[in-house]
């Protein structure tokens, strides 16, 4: 039921906004309505105040309340579709005329009775949805604490080597580091093995011989909460601490507890396990540890936060990994087919190793329910096609453990407009990580977050930092660029959203009148769509978004149906013609907006689609952008790489008095005849732009790009916070682009700007003192600049407070990084053509958490790259094309620098611009994980 209360949450959270923006804005037509439009914010507001009680998917709803929550999520869907049907652009200023006002006060008249009746209805039937919250018996973290283990992965479900590793973190270290207090921690997503393999490390005889005494204690935080909490957990730790000893002894009252605990670590060695950790608790643990005397603590939680404020600085942070497909089947083939494989059980034992997706609970979930069963490949399909409606239907059986911990990472998250966003990001296949930009850019099209790039990007930011959504490639910032579900986890949250309505396929839509999400697959069945978008002659459909994969010949329905279509992504969409774009320019509530291979051109009559504002063309051929586009009035995020031709005319005048809504413009392309130079000027919202140079003449164009640029940067600095990032690919004529009208060294320097991250890419015939006189550069991208080390090195040692950098050259052999350089540097990526690496010395570097070593030529270690003198290193990422006895090399030496550095393998992808350097991402092995141990 909670996963229903999010979704009527959200939706009656965006019409309580709206509403609120009708009364705000006085139209002169509604005065007589004032009175329905306020008792319907009211009541509305009192609904969704009413669902953000934590509902904890306790106990089962009754079927007048499953009732009464569909009522008032078609009323909340209907209110919305009348206002956004009847009302002009909210966003647009001044006063404009409601569309049929007659037909919208009848509208307005008959939705407020209906909302009264199903209110009335709803005491009526004392339908409280929030009357499971008290008939609860799940815990979150629902562990048998006979034997913490038995609910997790067995040893045998690749386990091993991570205790190995763990038990090494807790009991080596040389006379002084073992007298130091050291916190070990294990982060992973929920059901991953933490658990059991934390109970195989405090069981470990290797690790039990070294203390005195041990408590293992598990954190049930949905029992009690505060002080209470607080004093149980250290009431548990004591007894486990004191054993026997302890009987009537404890005291109750929490400072008491915390004096006790301190003056029996003062003597004696401990080993304390705190399962499931909360930051709450943490907090009130730290300060009752003493440094010396050796204890050590192991703690597990879902958080990555809260594993680094646990370790850090001189612990030991383990993130856990999903299963690899050869441990999968390693196990069923010793658990289930113990008698060996046929073909037929083959193809069993693939269709259950591709379903759980290395997560060890489902894994041995579906083990335990194949026990007993004759097993053929089709019982074996049959099990795993339908798991998440197993969990739903098998209460007290082999799935329910599964489902509570998958359920539990849902009810977790704090606040219904996150469980929103999660839930919609199962709209996307789980084989296809998605983008940053795409999967924040339509949370906020769609109105699910309450505010501006920057709360989308903290929301993504705390799924990933819950180990629920996981990061797939490395970026500048330590921040993903592509991302995705976890594998089990997506499945569970499609599952559960296509149950609430919220979001259907081609294939599974029952009621095409409620769903508002609606993904259309490439194996569509035709009867099946026809049947989905059957109806009554003119009958508007309701989905707000519609993602399309496959052919639009098979797949792209009659868009005139989608008059309320909010949400376009065309992307993996083939064979698009003027006919179907001719119909999206009629989608005029389109906010976001994104196409295909298929599309060469855009028509002038986008500039009918007011309240866009973002278009992705990255995927597309066109190569010139009509000027109506970027001038329509909310266009705020424009992807791609487009020219623009100079405009004229009323176009022009509204640039001239910087009414542009551009923040984002990546990228366009100077040519001889662009227009954009001029018009950068002029955007006054601008904080991301992306520009190719290829002009072949050192004509005025330039010297207008210039002064734009610098304009740009010294804007920044009226508010030198948040993001504001320049990306150049220069070309032979504009090397000296940046050195344009800046006079005298005098001058230059005193032209002082703002970017947060900027990228050259192309030949300088100098270091820019542009660069250096920029403020607030954290992340800096220089590639094939030709810069001589020397040359290179002095405009770098003044850039004192970068956090990435990345160089990108045939080699950089005359790099010499010496002591006391870079001391904010945390991220190095260095790409190089043949393996010739700098010098970094000893002392240099001294924060550096990660470095990139990529070139698939590498071969054995780098002679003047010592890791055990970066003291903060954590991760190491090499080329996936090294060799195995490389790759051994570097994990040898990354066992002997005191953090155990990770060493990670990064797949090269050869970018179809043959000038522009190779892109990494992530390998099969596993997603890069964002480094964690040992992080200063």
């Amino acid at each position: 039921m909670e996963v229903a209360v999010a979704v009527v949450s959200a939706v009656t959270k965006s019409v309580v906004s709206k509403l609120i923006t009708v009364l705000e804005k006085r139209y002169k037509e509604l005065k007589d309505l004032e009175g329905d439009i306020s008792f319907l914010h009211r009541e509305l507001a009192m609904i969704c105040g009413s669902m953000e009680v934590q509902i904890s998917h306790k106990g089962q709803p009754s079927a007048v309340e499953i009732l009464s929550m569909e009522e008032f999520r078609a009323l909340a869907h209907n209110i919305e579709d009348c206002l956004d049907r009847f009302l002009p652009c909210a966003a647009c200023e001044g006063e404009l005329q409601i569309r049929n006002p007659r037909k919208f006060c009848h509208e307005i008249g008959r939705l407020k009775r209906e909302l009264d009746a199903a209110h009335e209805r709803k005491i009526r039937y004392n339908a409280d949805f929030c009357s499971a919250a008290a008939e609860s018996d799940l815990d979150d973290n629902p562990v048998d604490q006979d034997n913490p283990g038995a609910y997790g992965a067995s040893p045998a479900v690749g386990i091993e080597e991570a205790k190995r590793e763990l038990c090494k973190s807790l009991v080596d270290g040389g006379q002084a580091s073992r007298r130091k207090l050291k916190v070990v921690s294990i982060v992973g997503f929920g059901g991953s093995g933490k658990t059991a393999l934390a109970w195989e490390v405090y069981n470990c005889p290797q690790v039990a011989e070294q203390f005195s005494c041990r408590a293992w204690v598990t954190v049930a935080s949905n029992q009690i909460h505060g002080v209470a909490a607080k004093e149980a957990l250290l009431t548990a730790i004591l007894e486990g601490l004191l054993g026997e000893e302890a009987q009537e002894s404890v005291p109750q009252k929490l400072r008491q507890l915390q004096q006790h605990i301190s003056r029996l670590l003062q003597t004696k060695r401990c080993l304390i396990v705190i399962d499931n950790i909360k930051m709450e608790l943490w907090d009130v643990i730290k300060p009752i540890f003493p440094d010396e005397k050796g204890s050590r603590i192991l703690v597990t939680t879902t958080v990555t936060s809260v594993a680094n404020a646990c370790s850090l600085p001189d612990g030991y942070v383990y993130s856990i990994r999903s299963l690899s497909a050869e441990q999968s089947k390693d196990y069923l083939d010793k658990n289930v087919f113990v008698n060996g494989c046929s073909p037929d059980l083959e193809r069993g034992s693939t269709a259950i190793v591709n379903k759980c997706d290395g997560h060890p609970l489902a894994l041995v979930s579906v083990a335990k329910a194949l026990q007993g069963h004759k097993l053929t490949g089709d019982l074996c399909e049959k099990m795993t096609h339908n798991l998440c409606s197993r969990m739903d239907e098998n209460k007290n059986g082999h799935f329910t453990k599964l489902g509570q911990v998958l359920m539990n990472n849902y009810s977790s998250l704090p606040g219904n407009s996150l469980k929103t966003c999660l839930l919609y990001s199962s709209l996307f296949p789980n084989d296809r990580p998605v983008s940053r930009k795409t999967l924040t850019g339509r949370w906020l099209a769609e109105g699910y977050i309450d505010g501006d790039q920057e709360i989308a990007d903290k929301k993504l930011d705390e799924l990933i930092d819950r180990n629920i959504i996981l990061p797939v490639d490395p970026s500048n910032n330590g921040k993903a660029k592509t991302c995705k579900p976890h594998g089990i986890m997506h499945q569970f949250m499609l599952h559960k959203s296509m149950a609430s309505n919220f979001i259907a396929t081609s294939l599974s839509a029952r009621n095409r009148s409620n769903f508002r999400h609606l993904i259309i697959e490439k194996h569509t069945n035709g009867t099946a769509f026809d049947n989905l978008l059957s109806g009554s002659a003119g009958e508007q459909l309701r989905p707000r978004s519609l993602t399309v994969f496959g052919s639009a010949e098979e797949a792209v329905p009659d868009l005139t149906s989608f008059e309320l279509l909010r949400v376009l992504d065309l992307k993996e969409c083939n064979g698009l013609n003027e006919e179907h774009l001719g119909h999206i320019y009629k989608l005029l509530h389109l906010k976001y907006l994104t196409l295909g291979s298929s599309v060469s051109n855009l028509s002038v009559q986008m500039e009918r689609l007011h309240c866009l504002e973002i278009l992705d063309l990255r995927k597309t051929k066109i190569e010139t952008l009509p000027v109506e586009v970027i001038s329509l009035p909310h266009l705020a995020h424009l992807y791609g790489k487009m020219k623009l031709k100079r405009i004229s005319g009323k176009n022009h005048k509204r640039f001239l008095q910087g009414k542009s809504n551009l923040q984002t413009l990546a990228g366009v392309v100077i040519d001889n005849n662009s227009g954009f130079p001029e018009l950068m000027v002029h955007m006054k919202k601008l904080t991301k732009v992306k520009i190719w140079c290829e002009s072949n003449s050192t004509d005025c164009s330039y010297a207008v790009l210039s002064e734009a640029i610098h304009k740009f940067a010294q804007d920044g600095m009226s508010t030198p916070v948040g993001a504001r990032s320049l990306s150049l690919h220069l070309n032979d004529s504009s090397k000296d682009l940046l050195n344009h009208h800046q006079g005298d060294n005098t001058m230059a320097a005193s032209r002082k700007g703002y970017l947060s991250s900027l990228k050259l890419q192309g030949s300088l015939n100098q270091f820019p003192q542009f660069v250096m006189s920029l403020r607030g550069l954290k992340e800096l991208c220089l590639a094939y600049t030709n810069l001589t080390g020397p040359h290179l090195l002095l405009g770098l040692r003044k850039l004192r407070h970068l956090v990435y950098l990345k160089l990108v050259e045939v080699h950089l052999a005359d790099l010499d990084i010496k002591h006391g350089d870079f001391p904010s540097l945390q991220h190095l990526c260095l790409m190089v053509r043949e393996p010739r690496f700098p010098t970094i010395q000893e002392g240099a570097l001294p924060r550096l958490t990660s470095v990139q070593l990529l070139c698939k030529g590498l071969v054995g270690l780098c002679d003047h790259i010592k890791v055990e003198c970066l003291d903060a290193l954590c991760e190491i990422a090499l080329d996936s094309q090294v060799n195995q006895e490389t790759i051994r090399l570097w994990q040898n030496e990354a066992k002997k620098h005191p953090k155990s550095p990770k060493v990670l393998l990064l797949k090269r992808v050869d970018p179809a611009d043959t000038r522009s350097p190779a892109k990494y991402v992530a390998t099969d092995h596993g997603s890069l994980k964002p480094p964690v141990q040992g992080t200063p």
